[in-house]
């Protein structure tokens, strides 16, 4: 009988135990979590990481998830921002089981305003952003209460329904929670739960123009969808009181319970949206995908996999707090994750020509290479060799140093897959740069022949000259090179790296030239490589690395 192979999950932790205990003891039947981004911008690998804990928990549990989209300010948000956080989720390897927004519940929302404001726990205040800043106090000063608060119940209810209808200008009044202006804790200090803000919005249109605020809606939205573990970021734990508060006296019928884990930091990276916005409005990066940020669609275009992500996310595990952790740990995952699906494949980024004088004029052969030594089921790929190939730069110097072992004057190195070649010329232009390199190769050395008649030190990787793909490569370093918090008011510009790419120009083997955006392969002695789905074109390859072979960094 064929077993099942067990899906990853993932490590026991507190939100774990906390699940388990509330199914056992009969709270819950079925554990329902949900994703709830604001359609106001591009996921990145923190969304990536939120994404993984709801679904996987809720799929180890039998359960559900959702994805609800938190679009309750209409200035910020976009229909494009709706559809990209769908790819990123889908591209991940989740399916949510069902797709809300928080639009949908506006109306269901304004009753229960209506209702708050009847039990006298609601009114509608006319001071100004700034005033009601000023009077809430501060951690160790009580609140002052706003002159309208003890407005009637029937002025309330007329108010706001007069804001519903349009009759006042943005700001000029809002509907405020009406809790306790002494409370310890500043979020009790009668929130603001509607403004008036006549804009379009993307999915209701013009119908409404005023809109509640987030810490209101959000505790509504979890309990109308029947969530039973409403799972966010540290940072929203002084929010858990009037979470508890909206859902107690709004009166909803299912009560969820929201639970906070810390937030993951990375370094040499930068997460923030508005920073990530300035720095494509400044031309630093070609968008939101660029490869150098942890956008979903910045890694994706990069070259990371779903499956190196998860695997990263699972190791770094869900605590109850904040955390940082080295970049190169992702990297560790991916290289993972690679080096039995990628083929090998050989690249020169920086070419120098090779003629071997005593190889027949006109002649080709193809050699055997395997595909990926890792695992041989992948098969054997032809390579060309001829009189003519290209070597990197690097790999030839007329003077070297102790213990350099690739091609010099009068050395001998051999070719990957190929054969033994003798450097016995150089050719120089008229400023005495070294332009063609003419060596000599001794065709008893073919590889795969068993020669064993002498050793060579160094191989080194080429491609066949007359049928090479021209390519360009993209070599990527960290955006920033410091772990400082990031920090609003400070210009993130002045943090980036000048050096995080580096654009050459060489040839891959004529087999590349097919590769379409997204194949991915680990060139020889370089790194891994994806086809850039942005710049490739059918006269144009262009690569990203998506990182070096080898690391320092160990898990």
């Amino acid at each position: 009988m064929e077993t099942k192979e067990a899906k990853p999950t993932l490590s026991s932790n507190f939100i774990k135990t906390i699940m388990t205990e509330d199914i056992n003891a009969g709270k819950v039947k079925t554990i329902v979590t949900r994703f709830p981004p604001e359609p106001n911008g591009y996921l990145h690998i923190g969304h990536a990481r939120a994404i993984t804990i709801n679904f996987e928990l809720a799929d180890e549990f039998g359960g559900r998830t959702n994805l609800r989209f938190d679009d309750t300010n209409p200035v910020k948000e976009d229909v494009e921002f709706v559809n990209s956080i769908k790819e990123d989720i889908q591209w991940l390897g989740f399916e949510w089981d069902g797709l809300f927004f928080a639009s949908d519940y506006f109306e269901e929302m304004y009753n229960r305003a209506v209702l708050l404001i009847r039990k006298g726990l609601a009114y509608v205040d006319e001071q100004t952003a700034d005033q009601i800043r000023e009077t809430r106090g501060t951690l160790t000063e009580p609140g002052k209460e706003s002159p309208y608060r003890n407005r009637s119940v029937e002025e309330n209810l007329d108010l706001f329904e007069r804001m519903r209808k349009g009759e006042f200008k943005d700001g000029e009044k809002v509907l405020r929670a009406k809790i306790d202006m002494a409370s310890p804790n500043i979020n009790m200090r009668d929130p603001v739960i509607y403004r008036i803000l006549h804009a379009h919005h993307h999915n209701t249109g013009d119908k409404w123009c005023i809109y509640p605020m987030y810490a209101y809606a959000h505790p509504l939205e979890d309990a109308i969808e029947g969530i039973t573990h409403s799972l966010c970021s540290l940072e929203f734990e002084d929010q858990r009181p009037f979470y508890d508060w909206v859902v107690r006296e709004c009166e909803m019928e299912q009560v969820p319970r929201q639970y906070e884990f810390g937030k993951l930091n990375i370094t040499n990276a930068i997460l923030g949206k508005r920073y990530i916005k300035r720095l494509v409005e400044e031309g630093v990066l070609d968008g939101w995908d660029d490869p150098r940020v942890m956008t979903i669609s910045g890694m994706r275009r990069r070259g990371f996999t779903p499956e190196a992500i998860r695997a990263f996310i699972r190791e770094t595990g869900v605590s109850k707090s904040n955390g940082t952790v080295d970049s190169r740990m992702l990297d560790h995952f991916i290289r993972e994750d690679l080096k039995l699906k990628a083929p090998r494949t050989m690249a020169v980024l920086q070419p120098l020509k090779v003629v071997i004088t005593n190889y027949p004029e006109g002649q080709v052969e193809m050699l055997d290479a395997e595909i990926n030594p890792e695992n041989p089921d992948m098969g054997i790929r032809q390579i060309p060799f001829s009189r003519e190939i290209y070597i990197e730069r690097d790999d030839f110097m007329e003077n070297p140093p102790p213990k350099y072992f690739r091609l010099f004057p009068g050395n001998e190195v051999r070719l990957k897959n190929a054969y033994f070649i003798k450097c016995e010329e150089v050719v120089k232009d008229a400023d005495g740069n070294v332009v063609e390199i003419r060596c000599t190769y001794d065709p008893a050395t073919k590889s795969g022949s068993g020669f064993t008649g002498r050793k060579v030190k160094g191989t080194i990787h080429w491609v066949e000259a007359t049928q090479a793909a021209p390519a360009e490569f993209r070599l990527y370093e960290p955006l920033v090179l410091d772990d400082r918090e990031e920090d609003e008011s400070e210009e993130e510009s002045d943090r980036i790296n000048p050096n995080s790419l580096e654009i050459q120009t060489g040839f891959v083997e004529p087999n590349m030239k097919d590769a379409a955006p997204h194949d991915k392969f680990q060139f020889f002695r370089h790194g891994y490589f994806n086809v850039d789905p942005k710049h490739t074109t059918k006269e144009k390859l262009v690569f990203n690395r998506i990182v070096s072979l080898k690391s320092s960094f160990e898990v």
